[in-house]
C-alpha cells in the first residue's frame, strides 16, 4: 500500500529523458499530465504512451541493462503487436514503470498528433520539457474512465481542469472539441460534462468577481 510520502518519480523521469534522447514519439497522459493543467490530486505514477520502432526498442533496452534493470525487447515487441502495456523494472529500487503502446487504443493516434510541449517541475529535479497530451484529450480520457467506473476522482480532475481554464490560466482550450467527443461517448457522459462545465463556470465567475 502507498503511504502519504512524496511520490518518487525517479524511474519515470529517467525513462522520459531517455525517450527524449532517442527521439521516440511519446506523450504523458492521465493525472500526472493533468497537473500541468490545474489538478491538485497527488498521483504516484506517470502514464506514458509510446510509439516505438525497432531502433527505439533497442535503444531503450540498452539504456536499462541487466542485471539491475529488466527491459525485455521481446516483451516490448509482443506488447506493441498485441496492444498491451509493457514495463521497465529497476530491481535495485523495486520500482516498475508501465509503458502504454500507441497500438493499445486507436484514439491515442489523434491525441499524439495533438500533444503539447510542456515544462514540468518536480521537487528534487530541475524543470525540463516533455510532451503532454492536450488538456482536451486528457479530459476526454477522464470522461471515458468515468464512464467505465463512475469514479468521483475523475469528476474532480475534470472540474479542476475546466475551472483552471475558466479562471484564465490555460493558454488555450477547444471546448467545442470536448463537447463533440463527450456527445459521442453517450448521454450520461455528455450530461456529466455539461454539469461540470456549468458549475466550474459559475464558481469561476464568483471567484473573478464583477468585471
Amino acid at each position: 500500500m502507498r503511504d502519504n510520502a512524496r511520490p518518487d518519480y525517479s524511474l519515470f523521469l529517467s525513462i522520459l529523458k531517455v525517450l527524449e534522447q532517442i527521439d521516440a514519439p511519446y506523450m504523458i497522459i492521465g493525472a500526472f499530465a493533468a497537473t500541468v493543467y490545474g489538478i491538485t490530486r497527488v498521483t504516484y505514477d506517470i502514464d506514458i504512451v509510446v510509439d516505438l520502432n525497432e531502433d527505439h526498442i533497442q535503444a531503450l533496452c540498452d539504456a536499462y541493462p541487466l542485471p539491475r534493470f529488466y527491459a525485455d525487447p521481446v516483451q516490448m515487441r509482443d506488447s506493441i503487436a498485441s496492444g498491451i502495456m509493457f514495463n521497465i523494472i529497476d530491481t535495485d529500487r523495486g520500482e516498475k514503470a508501465d509503458l502504454i503502446p500507441l497500438s493499445m487504443d486507436a484514439r491515442y493516434h489523434q491525441a499524439l498528433q495533438r500533444r503539447i510541449r510542456q515544462t514540468v517541475e518536480i521537487s528534487g529535479d530541475l524543470p525540463f520539457e516533455v510532451w503532454c497530451a492536450s488538456p482536451e484529450d486528457i479530459i476526454i480520457g477522464k470522461l471515458m474512465a468515468w464512464e467505465e467506473g463512475r469514479s468521483h476522482k475523475h469528476e474532480t480532475d475534470i472540474y479542476e481542469m475546466i475551472f483552471f481554464h475558466y479562471m484564465g490560466f490555460a493558454s488555450s482550450f477547444d471546448e467545442r472539441y470536448v463537447d463533440a467527443q463527450a456527445s459521442e461517448l453517450g448521454p450520461d457522459v455528455l450530461a456529466l460534462w455539461r454539469t461540470i462545465k456549468e458549475r466550474a463556470h459559475q464558481e469561476a465567475d464568483q471567484a473573478n468577481g464583477p468585471s
